[in-house]
């Protein structure tokens, strides 16, 4: 679920992102902010995925909004001026939508927030109960970080295993790698095990449940000194 915030001056624009919103599920409205100040107290007190942002409005314009962010969403500006489009990009936007819009255009602009949704791991809940949210197929599944036992590479799918199901989600391995916490280590090329899970070692091999998982050459200096104590080496 993507939440957003609409940043406009005019009642109409936010009608028509409401009306074109309300056509798909994976958009939740926050709020409606109608200058910068109201968007910066929206911004402080919920979490907000994306932002549609107009540019010409009264005290702080648009881009002179986005200075002030340390932490900015996904922005997708909606302006009657193309000649900003430009400047807008200097700020990393997300897409510059030229009013008037069809719904055809915002679904595009729309569509370049999902994917990179899709493609970063969400971790929510108290350090002694994450969870993440996995897509698979149509479905998103709420995965425990508990039940996470490893994960294997398949191509530009990552197999995520527990421990009583497998999950197929079209996700690399390397975005596993910089998003899990700690827990989890990369031994191999095409694993990443959950630390907590691993039951010992065997020659090159970590043995997990009723899995033997491959010790990658790169990383096996540093599961020798992770797991293995009294100078033993693997």
């Amino acid at each position: 679920m993507i939440r957003y915030v609409i940043l406009d001056d005019e009642p109409i624009a936010h009608r028509i992102i409401e009306g074109f919103a309300q056509k798909l599920n994976q958009l939740k409205k926050v709020g409606n902010a109608y200058d910068a100040f109201e968007a910066i107290t929206m911004l402080q007190e919920n979490n907000i995925d994306l932002l549609f942002l107009d540019i010409n409005m009264p005290e702080l314009s648009g881009f002179e909004f986005l200075k002030t962010l340390s932490n900015a969403p996904k922005i997708i500006v909606t302006s009657a001026h193309k000649e900003f489009a430009l400047e807008g990009y200097e700020f990393n936007i997300t897409d510059y939508l030229l009013k008037p819009f069809s719904f055809e255009r915002f679904l595009k602009a729309v569509n370049k927030v999902i994917l990179f949704n899709n493609n970063e791991i969400q971790i929510e809940g108290s350090e002694r109960n994450q969870y993440i949210f996995i897509k698979s197929g149509k479905k998103q599944f709420q995965i425990s970080l508990d039940d996470i036992l490893f994960i294997e590479a398949s191509g530009n799918y990552s197999k995520v295993y527990l421990i009583d199901e497998m999950i197929l989600t079209l996700r690399k391995i390397s975005t596993f790698e910089k998003e899990l916490p700690a827990r989890f280590l990369r031994v191999h090329n095409s694993f990443i095990v959950s630390k907590n899970k691993v039951k010992a070692l065997e020659g090159n091999k970590i043995l997990l449940n009723d899995h033997n998982i491959p010790i990658g050459q790169t990383y096996k200096s540093t599961i020798s000194r992770l797991f293995t104590s009294g100078g033993n080496q693997l």
